[in-house]
């Protein structure tokens, strides 16, 4: 996909960080002082390390991510079931957490120093691995991008990798910023996004207080399905109702959708963006996954919302 107007808004301002980043990224060594590391969870409790971790098991692909980003992947020993990013994590151990339970088992006999967890992950689910002597750092789900550059923070400090996660959140924050400035004087389009719609009749969308939902709106965007609280089934009379000019859906192997079905849907033949063509397949692993790639989401979404401006 071309994004030449975020390229020549950002690529100024992402290469200056670069040149500043090589200085500390190349052969950074993690603190070696006795001083312990201590670092606030998104539970609230203190997570104390003696030292930066080099023995990861990742409950979460949105976890396993923040890892690649920050370039400390190299002590991941352990992942979970959907972690598919880079491929490379693959053959590592599956410690389950997908539709299943963890393999508790399997985390003990990893001998890990830190096991990282997500708000996908129930407090229970923390306190049994704590009880097997683990150490658990739990990451929330973020409702703005500052939730994401702390979430790198903190696992930057975490693994020793203060300076790189620093200059990885910079280069995030640019592009982030280079669509906001895109955005500023445009005119909100009204969109739908679907995440499931194997029930036509009772497709799942999502709402406020959701990441997608943000999404939208810094996309230049207004969320049709707005009013509803979270993610829920919306009537195919509200969509009509609503008339978006834009229809996005998330699109991935357990995902039936297409564009050729959203399109051939009864009575939506009338809605705007059917009528333009305006309707798109977006990766959910992009979308849904709570971690780095969030960004590039939202460029998407600004190029599929606005694709006057990229032109």
């Amino acid at each position: 996909m071309k994004r030449s107007m975020l390229i020549l808004i950002s690529l100024g301002l992402v290469c200056i960080t670069m040149l500043g980043a090589c200085g500390s990224m190349d052969g950074e060594q993690p603190s070696s002082g006795s001083a312990s590391i201590q670092v606030i969870d998104g539970l609230g409790r203190e997570i104390t390390l003696e030292s930066p971790a080099r023995r990861i098991v990742s409950l979460a692909a949105s976890t396993t991510e923040m890892l690649n980003e920050i370039d400390a992947l190299e002590w991941l020993i352990g992942r979970d079931e959907f972690s598919d990013e880079p491929p490379s994590v693959l053959d590592l151990p599956d410690v389950g957490g997908g539709w299943g339970d963890l393999n508790n088992e399997l985390i003990l006999t990893l001998e890990p120093d830190l096991v990282l967890a997500a708000q996908i992950h129930t407090p229970e689910q923390v306190q049994a691995l704590e009880d097997l002597g683990l150490t658990v750092f739990w990451f929330p789900n973020f409702l703005s991008f500052d939730g994401l550059y702390t979430n790198l923070e903190n696992l930057g400090k975490l693994t020793g990798r203060e300076a790189i996660a620093q200059d990885r959140i910079a280069m995030l924050r640019e592009r982030v910023e280079a669509v906001e400035a895109l955005m500023a004087d445009v005119e909100p389009v009204a969109t739908y996004y679907e995440v499931d719609g194997s029930d036509p009749n009772a497709p799942w969308t999502t709402g406020s207080e959701t990441f997608q939902d943000v999404l939208i709106t810094m996309a230049g965007g207004v969320n049709i399905a707005s009013e509803i609280q979270g993610w829920g089934q919306i009537s195919p009379e509200a969509i009509l109702a609503a008339d978006p000019e834009v229809i996005l859906f998330a699109s991935g192997p357990f995902v039936s959708s297409t564009v050729e079905s959203i399109a051939s849907r009864a009575g939506w033949g009338e809605i705007t963006a059917v009528m333009d063509g305006a309707i798109y397949a977006v990766d959910t692993n992009i979308i849904d996954r709570p971690g780095p790639r969030q960004v590039l989401a939202l460029e998407i979404f600004a190029e599929y919302i606005h694709p006057e401006l990229f032109e």
